[in-house]
């Protein structure tokens, strides 16, 4: 792909989203930690110091894609928790069936998890109190519609619901940092597979840890 020189917003806005589904495509075959500026660069078909004038650095190209697809997630979440849940169901049951969606939906979304997993550590790092205001800003309304999404099927939650959603997210990324586990491990589960007991595929382990958050923050009965 190669371009003119932008000279009207549209072909600033043309440009720019050509960055990010450049950028997009390239976590489709590569961990977070392996997307470059350099390779982002050469695939849109731009100087470095042509893609540096529409985001300044790498991590603020993969801040801005995670809010993209946090988005995206939430949109299909609303969708899938209103076919899974029973309305009329006990609160014990409503809350195993959003666990089950939570932990189902978010285990298929790895780039999202990726991102997830690298957003303190990384991404919020080599980028300006400007965006990450913005990112900020983005964050906690995105936070705001999944604690909406998951008061409307568990109203038990109560205020609790927003801290509850930033912690369903802080796992879904840690537990990234582990899948799949590299060849050393694998190799090592092979030679002595007591080791892999608690080698959990993403979904049980995130399911687990949902359940046993949501029943945590329920009243007691």
């Amino acid at each position: 792909m190669t371009f003119q020189r932008a000279r009207s917003e549209e072909q600033r806005e043309i440009r720019r989203r050509a960055i990010l589904d450049t950028a997009a495509a390239m976590l489709d075959e590569m961990p977070v930690a392996e997307v470059s500026l350099n390779e982002l660069s050469r695939r849109v078909g731009l100087a470095k110091s042509n893609v540096l004038r529409y985001f300044e650095s790498r991590e603020a190209v993969l801040l801005e894609l995670l809010d993209v697809f946090l988005g995206e997630w939430l949109a299909e979440l609303a969708t899938e928790l209103a076919a899974g849940v029973e309305a009329r169901a006990s609160v014990e049951k409503r809350a195993d069936q959003v666990a089950d969606i939570l932990s189902r939906s978010l285990a298929e979304r790895t780039v999202l998890c990726d991102l997830f997993g690298a957003q303190g550590g990384v991404l919020e790092h080599n980028v300006s109190v400007e965006v990450v205001k913005r990112h900020k800003r983005a964050s906690l309304g995105r936070l705001a519609d999944m604690a909406g999404l998951l008061r409307r099927h568990l109203p038990e939650l109560g205020d609790d619901a927003p801290v509850l959603c930033l912690i369903i997210l802080v796992s879904a990324g840690a537990l990234s940092a582990y899948v799949p586990p590299p060849p050393s491990v694998l190799a090592a589960y092979a030679d002595e597979p007591a080791l892999a007991v608690y080698n959990l595929e993403p979904r049980d382990g995130l399911r687990l840890a949902f359940t046993a958050m949501l029943v945590g923050v329920l009243p007691r009965t």
